[in-house]
């Protein structure tokens, strides 16, 4: 794992460094100032590992010199409460318990973290009725608009004379006239147009079928900005998401100045909680959304788990891991697999089980690397898909490999 010692920066990024060392000098002094700059410090690192994005660096561990003797002593309120900072605790926490700073915090002297308390969680827009909402707004906007137009009009008609109005109306009378004689005239004396024949409209084309392939399948990176257990059901985690989503669809909401998506998961008792908050993950993006006891789920995390032995049940008992991107990835970027390039699908038709042909076939390599199999699926011969493809990776555009911890040759859902 590269540390600190070992990391480059750019003229751009250093004097990003600079001009965080100096607002840890100033978070050192409490008062007024300190309450602003710890707001603007906890909206930017809501989208943000550390505070230069992924990449480790001195400022982070100034930060956490100066805040942690701080953030001990914070309430519950001050830390996940309505008006608290709950993505500054969560950098702390990182920093504190992170071999990449090298700090070696002893047990002892860190500042404990409850993942189970968490005092506010901030509603979803309901993107839906807000786009009803706008629309309202905007009929009334045009209908107050037309009113007055209509009353710029009447004005208009009452600051003229009679004399004015009568010239007005017989203009009006004559254009009329001409034409109807112009009207005639063209049409070799006829009183009456002869309707026109309407063209047949156009047949439209059948919808042209795309070649089964995993690249139908919108895989991207997700930054998990909160993760907390389902209300509802002991085995579920509802995590909000963001995946590089434009605002005002149906299926995402805001959180902390973000596009995010709600995502339940059955990974509650198989993956630790607090593994789950502000980490990069793999997410399947057009699925069609399914409620999970009462709570909209929009999208699907990427889990590696052993593959069972012939005869053997499978119990849900793990172990289970998460599928990591680069940590350098940002949310919302593509990923996909090598040798399977092309568009995704915008919601996946249920009926075509594109999703449920293919997911036999994600896996994990021996080097722990997620991977498709397209050996394994005996439809894409059908296609006529080259079968010297094999396995390929599950990389980036930039070429970073998505990998898991210790599972290999593992099934993918």
């Amino acid at each position: 794992m590269s540390t600190i010692a070992s990391q480059t920066y750019s003229e751009t990024e250093q004097a990003e460094i600079n001009q965080w060392l100096t607002t840890s000098s100033r978070l050192s002094s409490p008062g007024t100032e300190q309450k602003t700059l710890l707001s603007t410090l906890n909206t930017h690192l809501s989208s943000r590992t550390t505070l230069l994005g992924a990449k480790p660096s001195k400022a982070d561990i100034a930060l956490y010199e100066t805040l942690a003797p701080q953030v001990s002593n914070w309430s519950a309120e001050e830390r996940t409460g309505e008006h608290g900072f709950p993505n500054i605790v969560r950098h702390l926490d990182f920093v504190q318990n992170s071999p990449i700073f090298g700090l070696g915090v002893q047990e002892a002297s860190k500042f404990k973290v409850d993942p189970e308390m968490i005092l506010y969680v901030k509603p979803p827009v309901d993107a839906k009725a807000e786009k009803e909402r706008l629309k309202k707004e905007k009929a009334a906007a045009a209908a107050a608009g037309g009113e007055s137009v209509l009353a710029d009009r009447t004005n208009e008609k009452k600051g003229k004379g009679v004399g004015e109005m009568v010239a007005e109306k017989v203009g009006e009378v004559k254009e009329k006239v001409v034409a109807a004689v112009g009207g005639e005239s063209a049409e070799g004396g006829q009183k009456k147009k002869e309707k026109k024949e309407k063209a047949p409209k156009p047949q439209k084309a059948p919808a042209a079928t795309s070649p089964l392939s995993p690249a139908l399948i919108d895989l991207r990176v997700g930054h998990i900005l909160k993760a907390i257990k389902h209300p509802e059901a002991d085995s579920l985690f509802v995590s909000t998401i963001a995946m590089g989503d434009k605002a005002g669809t149906d299926d995402t909401s805001e959180y902390e100045g973000q596009v995010v998506r709600t995502v339940c998961s059955g990974l509650n008792g198989l993956v630790p909680l607090e593994e789950m908050q502000g980490r990069k993950v793999v997410v399947v993006c057009n699925l069609k959304p399914v409620k999970m006891r009462g709570v909209k789920s929009c999208a699907m995390v990427l889990a590696a788990s052993p593959r069972l032995k012939e005869d053997e049940e499978d119990n849900h008992a793990g172990p289970v891991e998460l599928v990591t991107p680069p940590a350098e990835a940002e949310a919302g970027e593509r990923v996909f697999f090598e040798g399977w390039k092309g568009e995704p699908e915008g919601v996946l038709n249920p009926k075509k089980k594109v999703w449920e042909t293919l997911a036999p076939g994600f896996t994990t390599t021996p080097d722990l690397e997620a991977a498709f199999d397209a050996g394994v699926i005996k439809e894409l011969s059908k296609e006529g898909e080259d079968p010297k493809i094999g396995v390929g990776r599950l990389v980036t555009a930039a070429g970073g490999l998505c990998k898991v911890k210790s599972l290999a040759s593992a099934i993918v859902r």
